[in-house]
């Protein structure tokens, strides 16, 4: 029997040809994503308001479900740095408790879009949305890290964009020297770091030499000040007992707007990540498997105390770029962050907040794109406008009402420029066949009788278009015996455009005008087919091509 779902995650068709030279690949590739992850879990983690060893268990859970079941051979999962301002924003209203709520609403939406084959559809989401709310959140991310980057004493960090920047500026005076200069130095590490080494990130450089200077500086030259994860967390070395969230109706509900906007973020950033990742490696994704599971990894965390986790596209191409052509590698990577959590988890005490910050303002730079957001600049009025109202909205307000409101103005830019390049023209004494593909002699022209007019409609018949319909009409108003509705050129047709031929129908019924169809595609056709209309035009009148319909109009005259 044959399914109408095929669910088969990579690793099962890794597996049967697998060899030990692909084992040892992988586990290279596992054993250093796992440690690049590293620095990575904890950035993210504490930037989106929770502790460095959730970011860690968040990393260890979803990496290894989102490998385990993945429709992708490399895709390596965990926190990233798009999640960061919608996980802080919904810790800092409804708690961790909602978050959880939210994270498990986000991974059931998750399964629903792979389950439903829609993860096609995700990737219909116009390029200026994505760049928008991508690069906004950067920027949100770079506003976020400026206390930590520069050791400011401040006593809470103000919520909105405008207000942040506000309070960096008053607190100016309180900069600690050292701590700047730890996050400079870190910045300027990680960007020079490509330069003498391809495989070892310049992040995990950073982290290390950073740390052990500060060390240094702390225990033999007394030089304090410099804050580090130690002093604002407690690290505990394990995995953390499964807890239920306590779901009510009322907190479900005030949480499906922000489970949403998880739940698409997820969805494209992961597809994203895929889809770069195939054109690396030459290998095809099944973009609903990964869905599901990316919402199996997501519904699982939140009882460990995780956070939302997705597709990372840095830690992918590391594992790409380090020899990972397979699931496994991913696994492998969950195991060494593992281990690095229970053996060596105490030591992240000692990493300088100021050097996590750097971490940041690199990720954020990176995920600005702002070659790309100034070239889209360039493009039309209508991609311009809803490229600046994501990023806007993403900044100055959430991503949930940019999302909503980008995805809104998208469609409305979508359906007026459908709606212009549907045109209705009104032809009333000859037909030109030539070259128009539908008639028997190329250079045929048709005359048209007294009493007949055709009127063809050229793209989509959807409700964009019923108004141009009636004002056509209206401007026209004479009363011919027969009128052709030439359809040849119609793709298909919605119940607008449904309702619209059947109120002209009423009128010409009532002026005692005959309607013939021609051109009818099989799309239109069972439309048609379906309604009361198609019985009212008579099926004799539904006519293949033009040539048919003249015969038939003029039998009426």
């Amino acid at each position: 029997m044959k399914h109408s779902f095929d669910f088969q995650p990579k690793l099962v068709t890794a597996l049967r040809n697998y060899s030990r030279e692909k084992f040892f690949s992988d586990l290279m590739a596992g054993v250093i994503v796992g440690i690049v992850a590293l620095p990575l879990a904890i950035a993210f983690g504490i930037a989106s308001g929770v502790s460095p060893e959730q970011g860690l268990i968040t990393a260890i859970i979803a990496g290894f479900i989102i490998s385990f079941l993945g429709g992708s051979t490399v895709q390596i999962g965990g926190p990233t740095g798009a999640f960061i301002v919608v996980v802080y924003g919904i810790i800092q209203e409804f708690g961790m408790e909602g978050l959880a709520i939210a994270t498990v609403l986000a991974g059931v939406m998750l399964l629903l879009m792979g389950f439903l084959k829609l993860g096609t559809v995700i990737k219909f989401i116009p390029y200026p949305i994505i760049v928008g709310f991508t690069s906004g959140i950067a920027l949100t991310i770079f506003t976020t890290q400026m206390k930590d980057l520069f050791g400011l004493t401040m006593e809470s960090v103000p919520a909105d964009f405008l207000s942040k920047w506000v309070a960096y500026f008053k607190s100016a005076s309180t900069v600690n020297i050292w701590s700047a200069l730890v996050g400079i130095a870190s910045i300027v590490l990680i960007v020079i770091t490509p330069k003498f080494s391809k495989k070892i990130p310049g992040s995990l450089i950073a982290i290390v030499v950073m740390t052990l200077l500060v060390w240094v500086m702390k225990t033999y030259f007394g030089i304090t000040g410099i804050e580090t994860i130690g002093d604002r967390f407690v690290i505990n070395a394990s995995l953390p007992e499964p807890d239920m969230p306590g779901f009510t109706l009322s907190t479900v509900n005030r949480l499906f707007p922000v489970a949403f906007t998880i739940a698409i973020l997820g969805a494209i950033e992961s597809l994203l990540s895929a889809t770069v990742a195939d054109g690396v490696t030459g290998d095809k994704h099944n973009s609903n498997t990964e869905l599901i599971a990316q919402g199996a990894a997501n519904i699982v965390v939140p009882f460990f105390g995780g956070i939302p986790a997705t597709g990372a596209i840095a830690r992918t191409m590391t594992n790409i770029n380090n020899g990972g052509r397979t699931p496994v590698a991913g696994v492998i990577h969950a195991i060494v962050l593992l281990l690095i959590l229970l053996f060596l988890g105490p030591l992240t005490k000692h990493i300088p907040m100021a050097c996590l910050a750097g971490v940041l303002v690199i990720v954020s730079y990176n995920m600005s794109e702002w070659r790309t957001f100034r070239s889209l600049l360039k493009n039309s009025k209508a991609d311009v406008a809803v490229l600046l109202t994501t990023f806007i909205l993403t900044v100055i307000f959430d991503l949930t009402i940019a999302i909503e409101l980008g995805l809104l103005l998208a469609m409305l830019l979508f359906m007026k420029r459908m709606s212009e390049t549907t045109k209705v023209s009104v032809v009333k004494d000859r037909i030109d066949l030539s070259s128009e593909g539908e008639i028997y002699h190329e250079d045929e022209k048709l005359d048209l009788k007294e009493g007949v007019e055709v009127y063809e409609i050229d793209g989509p018949f959807f409700f964009g278009i019923a108004n141009k319909f009636d004002e056509c009409m209206k401007v026209l108003r004479d009363k011919p015996k027969v009128r052709i509705i030439r359809m040849r050129k119609v793709p298909f047709m919605d119940t607008t455009g449904l309702h619209n031929l059947e109120s002209l129908y009423r009128l010409s019924e009532k002026e005692k005008i005959r309607i013939v169809l021609s051109g009818v595609n099989e799309n239109v056709r069972k439309v048609l087919e379906k309604s009361d209309l198609y019985h009212r035009i008579g099926e004799e009148n539904v006519c293949s091509n033009i040539n048919e319909a003249l015969q038939k109009a003029n039998s009426y005259l």
